[in-house]
């Protein structure tokens, strides 16, 4: 239903699972009125109103209202989204692609410059929308990669990673449409610096330690045993990222392997999780059922 059509001042939280450029019109009302929000689309997450523009093709219409959102991915805003009023829900490739190389950029021990991202994802990643590529018949048994010369995604991994590592990063982000109905699979290539190599020596342990200390206390990021390789089966209908990450042949080049639900962990699950840590609820109230629709 439309959300104009109804008195949303009234509730203590409000959820927008709406298209792009419609919370945007929206929000600041209901902010104002002490609403407590939760936007799943995109309309306040790039901090750039004029790169948002550029990526969106309309005009923001709530531009001084971006500053006041937390950007919602709790294992890094956890203390912004406490105290927040707007919360921008990340989009479900940055929450892969961020958590699988956030203590790797945290550390300082990979080229911020050369970043790779090859990342799969299940067709509901583009919604319930009617176009050919995304018919039963188009999607069965095929594979392809597409928003190779630029993804909306892209400028919002780009800012998550700069702001973890304190600077610009370099970034090849490529997408790819996958037959299956729900997953995003994230394969991640960063290059180890001569410096840390030089300290770490040739083998993988002291990654795996990175990863897991990193995410000891986190209850929602699942780092897998050395050599794993995490399946998005392993995460259906969970908000979970689960991930591994290798040393191949001890060489130069991390590969590290993220999974997450795109509908849950990257989207509805993760905004539950938002309104949790808003409203000092248990975080991982009502995240643990198993619903599967689809």
């Amino acid at each position: 239903s439309d959300p104009a059509s109804t008195d949303l001042a009234r509730c203590d939280a409000v959820f927008f699972a709406t298209p792009n450029a419609v919370a945007m019109t929206q929000a600041g009302s209901l902010v104002d009125s002490g609403v407590r929000v939760i936007d799943l689309s995109a309309d306040f997450r790039l901090r750039d109103v004029a790169e948002w523009e550029q990526w969106y093709g309309v005009r923001h219409a709530s531009p001084g209202l971006i500053a006041q959102a937390a950007y919602g991915l709790p294992e890094v805003h956890r203390a912004r989204i406490q105290t927040a009023r707007l919360v921008a829900n990340p989009g479900c490739y940055p929450t892969a692609v961020q958590l699988g190389l956030l203590p790797l950029v945290e550390a300082g021990v990979v080229d911020l410059d050369h970043l790779i991202a090859d990342a799969k994802s299940g067709v509901s990643g583009a919604g319930r929308k009617r176009e050919t590529p995304l018919l039963f018949s188009e999607a069965s048994d095929n594979f392809k990669a597409y928003g190779v010369n630029g993804h909306r995604h892209w400028p919002e991994i780009r800012q998550g990673l700069a702001d973890i590592a304190g600077r610009p990063v370099g970034l090849t982000f490529v997408p790819h449409l996958t037959p299956m109905i729900r997953g995003i699979h994230a394969t991640l290539y960063a290059r180890i610096t001569r410096e840390a190599a030089e300290s770490v020596g040739s083998g993988d342990s002291f990654f795996q330690r990175l990863y897991q200390d990193r995410y000891a206390a986190e209850p929602f990021v699942d780092v897998l045993p050395a050599g794993s390789h995490p399946d998005t089966r392993s995460v259906r209908a969970a908000n979970v990222c689960r991930i591994a990450v290798h040393r191949p042949q001890g060489g130069d080049t991390l590969v590290v392997l993220s999974v997450i639900d795109n509908l849950v962990k990257g989207a509805a699950g993760q905004a539950v999780q938002n309104m949790n840590i808003m409203f000092g609820l248990p975080e991982a109230l009502g995240l643990t059922q198993l619903p599967v629709v689809p």
